[in-house]
């Protein structure tokens, strides 16, 4: 039979039409697919539309047996039984034990009884031990990945799309970056890691996540002319004191029950839309709670490392690599690696001067400690109005290894915003001469390097010159 090219577009549209999505914000979740039952799963605080109309959502009597997690509610009802079952048949050998003694005694089948009731006593107290175990590692499994023990289903079945409105936390994902550095260049990774315990197994065609809320409220802006006026002293307020009462204890606790708050409770295709915006093909995300990880991107770069140190902020040096990212980066907490050595599970990252920079880990062989010149290296003076106030510290260096080592250190001097107070450096003085550059903010760029076991002391002065009638302080 032959279809007209109407019709064949009419059948395409309506495939695409019950195709099913998932779209995921950071207040919302929406998941749209065509049913084909009224069961939705052990969700709550759920809203449901079919095709644009509101639908109510109910309580289920009977879970589908096919459902992947009425299997494991039966699984846990069937334990139930079972311990009830146990609890029972030991309530009927209590009874049995506690029966008149005979008046005459069979000696031998008398211990032969009691032995055969001490034996199964004792093995239904075993198997009220390992029930009761088992039972509850289910019921918390269970609850890891659900909101709810009550199966819930759609009022009547949506027989076109049905888009469930899921709340804030059931379907969460967040950003993951790895680097693998190698001696001039990273791998840098992007996964997404994914994690569904709305209670609600969710299989959709197409897949979006986005790093912004579903909901955004943006206040209309109009144009408004900027005045100048002449100034006119406005007249002093006079303010009395405000008369205290004690709060009611009713109205005490009602402000802080209105403070709590409610419940809130084939291989996927990953692809980089925009920044801050993800798409993924294909996507399986049974509500297990547990996180599905899946790459986004994966990119090279040239690197440069170098260690560094700022002793008036913290005397440990540290590895610094930077690079210029191919995309934009969305989250500043990384896993660092070098092959297949892990460097630093939880390093931190950061833009900084049109590139990114990567905090890989602690230079534990070079120690630092720096200290304030003793009282009399400072020396302070009045020459006509002005006061002069000699001051500084001293830092000193030890590599505690058998290498080489080279490293930026990076100080500070005071420095001033008003012409009445001004600061200089006067000297940086080292048994080795010790090269440096100062800016007009006060920053001090040392680059060091220090042979194995090398122990080196620097004495860093300044001074502050300023009106002798001020009072300064740093």
């Amino acid at each position: 039979m032959h279809m007209s090219k109407p019709f064949i577009g009419f059948l395409l549209l309506g495939g695409l039409s019950y195709a099913s999505s998932l779209a995921v914000y950071q207040d919302n979740t929406f998941y749209t697919y065509a049913p084909k039952s009224s069961f939705i799963g052990f969700t709550k605080n759920v809203s449901a539309k079919c095709e644009g109309s509101s639908i109510g959502i109910v309580p289920m009597l009977l879970c589908p047996e096919e459902e992947r997690l009425c299997k494991t509610f039966h699984r846990i009802d069937g334990m139930k039984q079972g311990l009830r079952v146990n609890q029972s048949n030991s309530k009927i050998l209590e009874k049995f034990i506690s029966l008149p003694e005979p008046r005459s005694i069979d000696a031998e089948s008398w211990i032969s009884s009691a032995k055969l009731l001490a034996q199964e006593e004792a093995s239904l107290g075993a198997e009220k031990e390992r029930l009761t175990k088992e039972l509850k590692q289910e019921v918390q499994r269970f609850s890891r990945q659900t909101p709810n023990t009550v199966a819930q289903k759609t009022e009547t079945l949506c027989k076109k799309e049905l888009t469930l409105k899921i709340p804030y936390g059931y379907v969460s994902f967040s950003t993951t970056y790895e680097a693998n550095m190698e001696e001039n260049e990273v791998t840098v990774t992007q996964n997404l890691a994914i994690t569904n315990r709305s209670g609600i197994d969710i299989q959709a065609d197409t897949a979006m996540f986005y790093y912004r809320s579903a909901n955004q409220y943006v206040r209309p802006v109009h144009f408004s002319p900027w005045i100048v006026s002449k100034y006119v002293p406005r007249p002093k307020k006079v303010y009395k004191k405000a008369r205290t009462y004690a709060a009611p204890e009713m109205e005490l606790s009602m402000v802080a029950d209105s403070e709590m708050g409610g419940d809130i409770m084939p291989a996927p295709v990953v692809s980089y839309e925009d920044a801050r915006e993800y798409k993924i093909s294909n996507l399986s995300l049974p509500s297990t709670g547990v996180p599905l990880d899946v790459q986004v991107l994966s990119w090279k770069a040239a690197l440069k490392c170098e260690v560094k140190a700022y002793p008036y902020r913290n005397t440990k040096a540290f590895h610094v690599c930077s690079f210029t990212p191919k995309y934009q980066i969305d989250a500043n907490r990384w896993k660092v690696k070098s092959g297949t050595e892990v460097i630093n599970e939880n390093a931190v990252g950061e833009y900084s001067e049109g590139k990114y920079q990567l905090y890989t880990k602690v230079e534990e062989d070079i120690k630092i400690v720096r200290k304030p010149m003793v009282k009399k290296e400072r020396t302070t003076g009045i020459f006509g109005g002005t006061a002069r106030k000699k001051d500084g510290f001293t830092l000193i260096l030890t590599n505690k290894s058998d290498k080489v080592k080279t490293f930026t250190l990076i100080e500070r001097i005071p420095t001033s915003t008003t012409t009445e107070i001004k600061s200089k450096l006067l000297s940086i003085k080292s048994e080795k001469k010790v090269d440096y550059t100062v800016s007009k903010e006060g920053e001090i760029k040392m680059p060091i390097t220090l042979a194995a076991h090398e122990n080196r002391k620097i004495d860093i002065l300044f001074e502050i010159s300023y009106d002798k009638d001020l009072k300064v302080r740093y």
